[in-house]
């Protein structure tokens, strides 16, 4: 038994049942045995791969989109570039790149990096170390300076815990994780009826709801309606709510259950980007989208960047850039192209003009 799923056990002996909310906050961030604390997880010799890890086209052409959601904001002289889960800071890297094609937005923007690991700052320091912008490390949005603010968040979302709601005969009640009669973990129902759940369903049906994305995007959108900016998020999910639930773990790119070993494995679930543009609008923002990633990466360019790169290429490099666009933008294999099963969508200030990748 590890140290974290020995603390967890203890906790629920002591306290009884946890919610699924707080143990996905302690499986992913606890300060000494979460995953993300603990490990760089990206990458082939990790547990999972990132978009900004498959092709640098990607952060290439998210960098010309934020450049454009600038101008499109007046082209603020004080402006934050902030990043959400930075990763490895593959994607800033990229970012920072291209975005020097408009030295007034290069020259107007401070870069703000939100992470709570130490291991993958450490990571993003040396990713950004020859970066011509330094930038800014915080552990929670609201640590960012004032100001307008255009924020990336990619595969950001999905790790933020949620809690699962099952429909039983005598209403709904919320899943917790307990222990079996052998003191293993084990998912069990609270005694208590939900009375603000009041939704229409079969008995076992079950409600995935994540409170902590509904209320970081409102404080999100807040900002920007305050003080100007525009959001982009990038993840995988569903643009619709529905019942069901879509929690998964992933240990070394394969499946593995979510009790199994608590901190070793990443747990996320799909975001409902429905839910989340409702609490973005009772904010006052602007929502453009969801759109799948590849009508947004087609309509930013991406064909003729790939084509470009594979010009200057060898004929191995060449393939693995068809190989990249093919993953980014793929809709057909939903296990291995990211093009359909993952969504782009922005919360701007309400004066916003639509902006590139969301035209019809």
């Amino acid at each position: 038994m590890s140290a974290l799923q020995r603390e967890i056990v203890e906790t629920i002996a002591h306290d009884g049942p946890m919610t699924l909310e707080r143990f996905m906050s302690l499986c992913l961030t606890h300060p000494r045995y979460g995953y993300y604390m603990t490990r760089d997880p990206f990458g082939a010799g990790g547990d999972f791969v990132t978009a900004p890890e498959i092709s640098q086209m990607f952060g290439e052409l998210l960098g010309v989109w934020v450049t454009e959601a600038w101008r499109a904001a007046g082209a603020p002289s004080q402006a934050r570039l902030v990043e959400l889960g930075p990763g490895r800071g593959t994607l800033m890297s990229d970012v920072l790149r291209v975005t020097p094609i408009a030295p007034n937005f290069f020259s107007a923007v401070s870069v703000h990096l939100v992470e709570t690991s130490p291991v993958l700052r450490e990571a993003q320091r040396q990713t950004l170390a020859r970066a011509a912008k330094p930038a800014q490390w915080h552990v929670d949005f609201a640590e960012t300076p004032p100001g307008p603010a255009f924020i990336l968040a990619n595969e950001f979302f999905d790790a933020l815990p949620v809690r699962h709601f099952v429909k039983t005969a005598s209403g709904w009640r919320e899943q917790l994780v307990g222990l079996d009669a052998q003191g293993e973990l084990a998912f069990g129902l609270s005694d208590q009826i939900e009375t603000t759940l009041n939704v229409p369903a079969r008995e076992g049906s079950i409600i995935e709801v994540s409170a902590v994305s509904q209320k970081l995007i409102g404080d999100i959108a807040a900002r920007l309606v305050a003080q100007g900016g525009a959001l982009l998020l990038v993840d995988y999910g569903y643009d619709q709510t529905s019942l069901g639930e879509s929690l998964q773990a992933v240990s070394r790119h394969a499946y593995v259950d979510p009790l199994a070993a608590p901190g070793e494995a990443d747990l996320t679930a799909h975001v409902d980007f429905a839910a989340l543009a409702r609490a973005a609008r009772a904010r006052g923002a602007k929502v453009m989208g969801p759109v799948t990633q590849a009508h947004f990466l087609l309509q930013l360019g991406i064909e003729r960047r790939a084509e470009t790169l594979s010009k200057k290429a060898t004929p191995e490099q060449a393939q693995s850039i068809i190989d990249a666009f093919e993953r980014l933008t793929g809709v057909d294999d939903a296990r291995h192209q990211m093009g359909g099963l993952f969504k782009v969508m922005a919360v701007t200030h309400p004066d916003m003009p639509d902006l590139p990748g969301f035209f019809v």
